[in-house]
C-alpha cells in the first residue's frame, strides 16, 4: 500500500486531516483521567488527593510506554518514506515485543514501590489506603497499556489516525459507563470506591487494545508484524531507543516536576497540592489539541525527511506552530473566562476553587508562547532527534523550572510557584526554537 499522500498533498489540509483524528484521541485520552477524576472528586476529596498523589507514578507508565512508542512511530514512518519496508516491518515487530517487556516490568516496579512513594508525601493513613486501593489496580495493566499504544504509534505511522480514533473512543465509553457503575456500586456492580475507577480504566485500555488487533487483522497495512522478524538486531533496537528513551523522558519528566512542586507546596498546605493535581488534570485537557497537532505531523515530518522533502518539513513545522499557537490562545480565554467552572469539577471546596483559579490565571499567561516549544519538540522528535527534543523537555520541567519555583516560593508562597510555570514557559520557547534550527541545519547538511 502506498503512504506517498505524505509527500503529495498540500500542506495544511494534510496537517489538518492528520491531525484532526488525533485531537479527538487526545481528547479522548484525557478524558480517561478527566472522567475518572470527576466521579473520584465526588466520593470523597480524600480520594481526590490520593488520586493526585498516584498520578506521578501512573504518568511514568504512560510515559515509557508512549516514549517509546514514539520511536516505534518515528523510525517506521522514516522507513516508509524511505521506500524500506523489510526494515519497516522489523521496526514495529521488534518494538511491540520491547514495549510488551516494558509493560510487564514497570507492573511489578510501580506496584512495589508505591508505599514508601506515598508516605513521602502524606502522613494521612485513609489517604495512602485510598491511593494504594487505586495504584494496585491500575498498574495491574501496564502490558495492555504498552502494547496498546505500540499499535496505536503503528497505526498513526501509517497514517491511519482514525483508527486511533475509533480505539480510544471505544477504551473511553466503556470506562465512562463502568465508572459510576464500579465506584458507587450501580446495577449489578458492588460498590468498590476508588478501586472501582481503576478497574474501569482498566477494562476500557483493555477494550481499546482488542480493536487496535481486530483492525490490524482486517485493515490491509504498508507494514506487517511476523514472527521472522522478532530477532532483535543491534541496528533496529539501537534506532527505537535512541528516539524512544529521550521521548520517554520528554514525557516523565512531568512526574519528577509534579513530585518537586509537591514537595514545596505541601509546606504551605496540603491543598495546594490538590490544586497542583487538578491543574495538570485540567492541562492534560487544555494542552489536547496541541499534543493531538503533534500526533499528527510526527508521522509527516518523519515520512517527509526519509524522502528528502526539506521543503515541506519546513512548511510543515510552520503550518504547526500556527495552528498551536491558536489553540493555545484559545486555552489562555478560556483559563480567564471560566476558571472557577474548570476547577470546580474536581473540588466543591469554595477556598479550594478560589486557590485554582488563582493558580490558573497566572500559570495561563504562558500558554502561548509555550506552542514554540511543543511545536518545535514534536518536530525534532519526527526528524529523529530525540535528544534534542530532550535538551527542550528538560529546560521546561527541570532546569528552569524547579530553581524559579523553589526562589519566587520564598517571596510569594504558593503564587510563587505559579508564576515560575509562566516564566518558565518564555525563557524555554527561545531556546527551543535555537535548538529545532540548529538540529535541522546539521541534518540537511548531512543529507
Amino acid at each position: 500500500m502506498e503512504q506517498t499522500f505524505m509527500k503529495e498533498r498540500k500542506i495544511l489540509p494534510l496537517v489538518l486531516s492528520m491531525s484532526l483524528p488525533m485531537v479527538v484521541s487526545m481528547a479522548v485520552n484525557s478524558l480517561y483521567n478527566i472522567v475518572d477524576s470527576y466521579f473520584v472528586a465526588k466520593y470523597s476529596e480524600a480520594a481526590m488527593t490520593a488520586l493526585s498523589l498516584v498520578y506521578p507514578v501512573q504518568n511514568l507508565i504512560n510515559a515509557i510506554s508512549i516514549g517509546f512508542g514514539i520511536g516505534i512511530n518515528a523510525v517506521t514512518a522514516y522507513d516508509l518514506g524511505a521506500g524500506d519496508e523489510e526494515q519497516a516491518n522489523k521496526a514495529v515487530t521488534q518494538g511491540i515485543f520491547l514495549n510488551f517487556l516494558h509493560g510487564a516490568v514497570l507492573t511489578v516496579l510501580c506496584i512495589a514501590i508505591m508505599p514508601m512513594f506515598l508516605g513521602a508525601f502524606s502522613p494521612a493513613e485513609d489517604v495512602v489506603k485510598m491511593a494504594l486501593a487505586y495504584s494496585n489496580r491500575a498498574f495491574l495493566f501496564g502490558v495492555v497499556i504498552a502494547v496498546g499504544i505500540s499499535f496505536e504509534k503503528i497505526f498513526q505511522s501509517a497514517g491511519f489516525m482514525k483508527i486511533s480514533m475509533f480505539s480510544m473512543m471505544c477504551g473511553f465509553v466503556t470506562n465512562i459507563i463502568l465508572d459510576p457503575l464500579m465506584i458507587f456500586g450501580i446495577w449489578i456492580f458492588p460498590a468498590m470506591g476508588i478501586a472501582g475507577a481503576a478497574y474501569a480504566t482498566g477494562i476500557g485500555q483493555c477494550v481499546s487494545l482488542v480493536v487496535y488487533i481486530i483492525c490490524y487483522f482486517l485493515k490491509p497495512m504498508p507494514i506487517k508484524i511476523s514472527w521472522k522478524y522478532m530477532r532483535l538486531e543491534k541496528h533496529t533496537v539501537a534506532r527505537l531507543y535512541g528516539i524512544g528513551i529521550p521521548a520517554t523522558l520528554n514525557i516523565a519528566l512531568p512526574s519528577l516536576l509534579i513530585s518537586a512542586l509537591n514537595g514545596i507546596l505541601a509546606g504551605f498546605s496540603e491543598k495546594y497540592v490538590l490544586v497542583l493535581g487538578v491543574y495538570y488534570k485540567l492541562q492534560t485537557f487544555i494542552y489536547l489539541t496541541a499534543n493531538g497537532i503533534i500526533q499528527g505531523i510526527r508521522p509527516l515530518i518523519g515520512y517527509n525527511y526519509g524522502a528528502g522533502e526539506r521543503g515541506r518539513v519546513d512548511e510543515i513545522y510552520k503550518t504547526t506552530l500556527k495552528l498551536t499557537v491558536g489553540v493555545m490562545a484559545a486555552g489562555t480565554l478560556l483559563s480567564w473566562l471560566i476558571p472557577a467552572q474548570l476547577i470546580g469539577l474536581f473540588t466543591a471546596d469554595a477556598g479550594t476553587v478560589q486557590m485554582g483559579v488563582e493558580a490558573l490565571h497566572i500559570i495561563s499567561l504562558g500558554f502561548i508562547i509555550s506552542a514554540v516549544s511543543v511545536s518545535s519538540s514534536g518536530a525534532l522528535e519526527g526528524l529523529g532527534q530525540g535528544r534534542q527534543s530532550l535538551y527542550i523537555s528538560l529546560a521546561r520541567n527541570v532546569v528552569v523550572i524547579i530553581p524559579a519555583a523553589f526562589i519566587f516560593s520564598r517571596f510569594a508562597d504558593a503564587s510563587g510557584v505559579w508564576a515560575a510555570f509562566c516564566v518558565t514557559e518564555f525563557v524555554s520557547a527561545g531556546f527551543a526554537y535555537f535548538i529545532y534550527r540548529n538540529a535541522q541545519d546539521k541534518l540537511w547538511r548531512k543529507a
